[in-house]
Order: C-alpha cells, then structure tokens, then sequence
C-alpha cells in the first residue's frame, strides 16, 4: 500500500495548526478539499487518525503516521537544500523556506540556559525552532506522538525512535526571603513549623518541593501551598515573601548574591538531571541543533 503524498502532507499540516481552517489557509485550499483529503487518507488506512476539535489532534493510530510525515517533510527540506533547488511554488534556488524543528522544553531550562541555544542559533538562518514548553510528562507524549522532533527533559527513558543524552544536572536550592523566614521558621526548619509555612510549587505536578522535604526532614506533610505555573510568576513570588519555592541556580544568582533570598537549609540542594531527546534520523538541521545544546548545557549545568 502506498501512501498519497498530499493527503499525507495535508494529515501533518491540520495537526500541526491545530484546525482544518488553518491547514487550508497555510495549504492555499479549500477547508473541504482539506476534509476530503483527510477523510481519504482514514479511509484507505482503516484508522481514524485525527481527533476533531479545538484543537484537532492526533490519535493513537495516527502516531506512527505523523512521525513519518514529519521526518519526511524534514528529510525532503534537506535533500533539496543540498541540490540547490527551491521549495517555494514558482521560485529559484534562493528562495528557501528554512527547516522547521519543533522543539519541546521544560520552563527552568527555557527561561535560564536555553537561552544560548537561541544566540548561537542566530548564525543557522536556515532553521526555524517552534518551541513549547511543557513538564516533563507532556513533552515525551509530544515525542511520542511525532508532534516534536527533539526536547529537553528530565525523564532518562528513549521514547521510541529516539536517542536520548544526559546533558548535566540543574542545580535548586530552597529559597525564601529573610522576612519569610523569621516569621514562618524562626526556630529553624523543624516539622511542626514547615506543616505550616506556606510552600509555592510550579503546578500540581510539581513533586520537587516534596522531594526536598523528604530528604530534609524524612516524611510527607502538606503545608499551605500556592501554586505560579510560570517561572518568572514563581520566582517574583518568592521574592515578595509568599512562600518558599525550589529555585534553579541560574535564576537565583543574583538574588542569592544580594540577600534578598536565602536558603531555608545552606547547602542542602536538588540536582535534576536532564537529559536531550532527539529522532533517531539523520538530519544536519538537528545535528547543528545537538551541537549548540551540548555547548550551552555545558557552560550552564552542573
């Protein structure tokens, strides 16, 4: 059985934005020719491969698919990029459109030391990254299901047809400002005191701060908790002294250095390792990619 190409293309483009409205507008068709083209694909595979709704996504049986279109969709970019030959309809070989990587990272890593990649990436205009940052469980279903081709995680297992590489450890430390901490833990962190010192977690998935406190204190208890699903919302958050929070190395330098924030426990630190997950393809797009990720987690992890 052979696979059409366009209804193939069509499958990938209506995942990737999300409607059959935004495929047509980004395939210059028709939202019916869209439907029709989908609904051709499902039918002469058997499978429904794409979830209707807002927005679309892809289903289970469609997985193995997406993950062909794409890495077809990147290997072709490359193949005419190497013969000179342009991918835009009716132009030369100088009009290219670049290569797309999407790119699944968790926020610590987006809002820190990321940030390199992007500088160095300034030299490669040829590649376009569409990043989304997610937690760690999420971003290997975006692996998984073939909506990312590469991500930063802190899960060590290989999804699937892709290789996987510890970069280093982020380094976070228990923080709260002076104030926060005569008035909640003036005797210090016993256990009585943190059962009721407020704690800030990043979101309900968030076990980092549990994990501190099992190693401080050896038990599970549940202190009033506020929740900041932002980086920068968690990290203002315990500056203005509403709660003590685990905070990475890298954000928390400067306010460490000035005593704004303090340990809750000197030197008692998590080190989460991370770990670079990328398709098991050959692609020279992703491998400038691995290169200049490798370089900035080396300057910026432990």
């Amino acid at each position: 059985m052979k696979i059409d190409h366009a209804q193939l293309t069509t499958f990938a483009v209506v995942v990737r934005e999300g409607s059959f409205d935004a495929a047509a507008r980004r395939l210059h068709v028709t939202p019916s020719a869209i439907s029709q083209r989908v609904r051709l694909l499902e039918e002469r595979l058997g499978q429904i491969l794409i979830q209707r709704g807002s927005p679309c996504r892809v289903t289970e049986a469609g997985q193995p698919l997406l993950r062909y279109a794409e890495q077809l969709a990147l290997l072709e970019s490359e193949a005419l990029a190497a013969m000179g030959v342009s991918d835009v309809e009716g132009g030369d070989s100088r009009e290219r459109e670049p290569t797309r990587i999407p790119l699944v990272i968790n926020a610590d890593s987006f809002d820190s030391w990321f940030g390199d990649v992007f500088a160095a990436l300034t030299e490669h205009p040829e590649i376009n990254l569409e990043v989304r940052v997610e937690d760690q469980d999420h971003s290997l279903a975006l692996l998984r299901d073939g909506s990312a081709m590469a991500g930063v995680s802190a899960a060590s297992a290989a999804v699937q047809g892709c290789r996987v590489e510890l970069l280093g450890a982020m380094r976070y430390r228990a923080l709260a400002t002076p104030a926060y901490l005569a008035r909640h833990l003036p005797r210090g962190p016993s256990v009585e005191d943190l059962a009721r010192a407020p704690m800030l977690v990043f979101n309900r998935k968030d076990a980092l701060q549990d994990v501190y406190l099992q190693r401080l204190i050896g038990q599970t208890i549940r202190p009033p908790t506020h929740a900041a699903p932002t980086t920068g919302a968690f990290a203002e958050a315990v500056r203005r002294g509403l709660a003590w929070g685990m905070i990475p190395d890298q954000l928390s330098r400067a306010d460490r250095a000035a005593g704004s924030l303090v340990e809750v426990v000197p030197e008692l630190v998590l080190d989460v390792p991370l770990y670079w997950h990328r398709w098991r393809i050959d692609s020279q797009a992703i491998d400038i990619l691995t290169h200049h990720v490798r370089a900035a987690a080396r300057g910026a992890l432990e």
